[in-house]
């Protein structure tokens, strides 16, 4: 599944983004997906996952809450609404999708172990 992320960008701290996750071929609901993102130096890590089963969503990060994905169907788009940004934040952010059944949190342990089809994903600047 080819994706294409959008919407990063620079925010200064307590502010807000909107990221975009759009596929051309297939129809998004159709799959789970998941948000990571990539620091540099660091692994790359989970942000927030949704299930196709059920719709329902999980962050594995300990403050996730400031994250929430969601989908627009009509749009073939999955978002990544972000608030309350922290420099910590900064990162490249990617998304994943895969015919995975199951929880969110499930689907995000599976994308963590297994995906390897990364895009060119979107760069998130948290900076004064």
């Amino acid at each position: 599944v080819q994706l294409v992320e959008s919407g990063g960008g620079l925010v200064q701290p307590g502010g807000s983004l909107r990221l975009s996750c759009t596929a051309s071929s297939v129809s998004l609901d159709n799959y789970a997906i998941a948000w990571f993102r990539q620091a540099p130096g660091k692994e790359r890590e989970g942000v927030s996952c949704i299930s196709r089963n059920d719709g329902s969503t999980y962050s594995p990060l300990p403050n996730g809450g400031r994250f929430t994905i969601s989908r627009d169907n009509a749009k073939n788009t999955v978002y990544l609404q972000m608030n309350s940004l922290k420099p910590e934040d900064t990162a490249v952010y990617y998304c994943a999708a895969g015919a995975l059944d199951g929880t969110s949190w499930y689907v995000c342990e599976e994308f963590r172990k297994f995906y390897d089809d990364w895009g060119q994903g979107t760069q998130v600047t948290v900076s004064p």
